[in-house]
């Protein structure tokens, strides 16, 4: 259910699998409204920190909520591509989560093909029933991109501060060969044609309920 407008979100949650994810697939959308309103509730968590991955996520997401009033950062040990087999776990998590009320909720595209993503937007859906949840999206070799329906406009300076920020936050990633700036400049330069903007990132709102 989505009541559409995230100018009236003050509290809200952010779900990534791995300590990319949330930069990725909503980066650009938290930096601006972190501008926008001072007031801001966030809740980041990242489920699968292992190694260096747990400094990078905490590190990431101290820059991206710079300036956000009320931040928490959780950094879980879930084992990474083993999401499926860990189901009982997330789910006890996810339960544990509802004490923050979100006003919106940020976690993975339904239809990804990754496992570890699909078990969060499941578990986001089966959780939060009277919430607004956004799916973001990531770009990968699984050629899973779907046809988003929301999209958020973003200015040349967020654009910027993002790519620049993913690149030197995750530096044990930059031997991907995905992993690079312009690919994070492509999708959002084609969601802004889409949506008659210049950049934007975009997600997937299943419901809409219209007042």
């Amino acid at each position: 259910m989505l009541d559409f407008s995230l100018d009236r979100a003050k509290r809200i949650l952010c779900l990534g699998a791995h300590s990319d994810d949330i930069e990725i697939g909503c980066g650009g959308t938290l930096l601006t409204l972190a501008r926008r309103y001072k007031d801001l509730q966030i809740m980041w968590v990242v489920f699968s920190g292992e190694g260096d991955r747990t400094r990078e996520a905490r590190a990431s997401a101290k820059r991206f909520l710079a300036g956000v009033a009320s931040q928490q950062v959780v950094v879980k040990r879930f084992k990474g591509s083993f999401f499926p087999y860990q189901g009982a776990a997330i789910k006890a998590y996810f339960e544990q989560l509802k004490a923050f009320q979100p006003d919106v909720v940020f976690t993975h595209y339904r239809d990804d093909r990754h496992q570890d993503h699909r078990v969060l937007s499941d578990f986001a859906w089966n959780t939060f029933r009277n919430h607004t949840i956004l799916e973001y999206e990531i770009p990968k070799y699984d050629g899973d991109m779907g046809i988003p329906n929301v999209f958020f406009p973003l200015s040349d300076d967020v654009v910027s501060t993002k790519t620049k920020l993913l690149c030197k936050a995750f530096q044990t990633q930059l031997n991907k060969h995905w992993f690079t700036d312009d690919t994070f400049l492509a999708l959002m330069r084609l969601r802004g044609i889409e949506c008659a903007a210049k950049y934007a990132e975009a997600f997937h709102a299943r419901k809409l309920v219209i007042g």
